[in-house]
């Protein structure tokens, strides 16, 4: 079976954004993405749902260390570069809530956030934070 196959909506054609419209890259520099193909596409095997595109600030870097998931350091094993303020990233979509819960969530890019994140996530949520 192929990423590609993998990939919700069985084709990168296919995946929306929160907008009901052809979902965008989120970045290639980092290369984000459960596939590292530089957009929130999802699958089953993405079992923590990396939708969200949001622009790393240092407050959320320090917020998802202090829950347990350091982002800022390199890993490379994972591919992972280790991410800074500025950084475009394809977050966790439960990740992204329990930030916006506790008033540091970073700001979203709509258009390259997968419409899959609304299983967790409002819209509205997502549109408040909106770049």
């Amino acid at each position: 079976m192929s990423v590609r196959d993998l990939i919700q909506g069985e084709g990168n054609e296919s995946s929306r954004n929160v907008l009901g419209a052809p979902l965008q890259p989120c970045s290639f520099d980092p290369n984000t993405g459960f596939f590292r193909d530089g957009h929130c596409h999802t699958c089953a095997q993405d079992h923590g749902s990396h939708t969200v595109c949001a622009v790393m600030t240092a407050e959320f870097l320090a917020f998802s260390k202090s829950r347990g998931n350091d982002l800022s350091s390199p890993m490379p094993q994972f591919e992972f570069p280790g991410l800074k303020a500025g950084d475009h990233w394809c977050l966790c979509a439960g990740r992204w809530l329990e930030a916006y819960e506790a008033g540091k969530a970073p700001k979203v890019n709509l258009e390259a956030t997968n419409e899959a994140a609304l299983a967790l996530v409002p819209l509205q949520a997502l549109q408040e934070h909106s770049l």
